[in-house]
């Protein structure tokens, strides 16, 4: 058997009904929406969602309340305790650097730097946001924090 040969069914397909081309189609004038009456007409019908004059579903559910701040920036959170695992003493943490370590996933998102943990080594902080009790941490470990270039 080869693909030319394949057939579907006996009966397992049928000519698509070709409506509105001609009485003698048994499908012409009207072209199988009866006459006169909503359906008959063009765009005749309800709206999908419609229920019979009963009150929709999407009217019917709650709606979420207040509103979204679309000027709202989301930092990407690293806590100090992260810095310590992967930086060693003396060394820059910026953007550049957390995304060339894994710890974030684009370097164009602002990063914050939070005071979870404890950091013994010094290191020169480069991000856009630090909390203050991380800023304590990495001042009190030696360290320094810089406004991001």
């Amino acid at each position: 058997m080869q693909l030319h040969d394949l057939r579907p069914a006996e009966g397992s397909t049928h000519a698509r009904k070709r409506i509105g081309r001609g009485n003698s189609s048994g499908h012409g004038t009207t072209a199988g929406r009866g006459t006169k009456g909503q359906l008959s007409r063009a765009g005749g019908g309800k709206g999908a969602g419609f229920e019979g004059g009963q009150q929709p579903l999407a009217m019917r559910l709650p709606k979420l309340p207040g509103f979204k701040n679309h000027n709202r920036v989301e930092y990407a959170p690293v806590n100090v305790e992260r810095l310590e695992g992967l930086y060693e003493a003396g060394e820059t943490v910026d953007g550049a650097s957390l995304k060339a370590k894994g710890v974030i996933k684009h370097d164009y998102i602002p990063v914050k730097v939070l005071g979870d943990g404890e950091l013994t080594k010094a290191l020169t902080v480069k991000v856009d946001k630090v909390s203050a009790s991380a800023k304590a941490k990495i001042e009190a470990a030696g360290g320094k924090v810089e406004p991001a270039c």
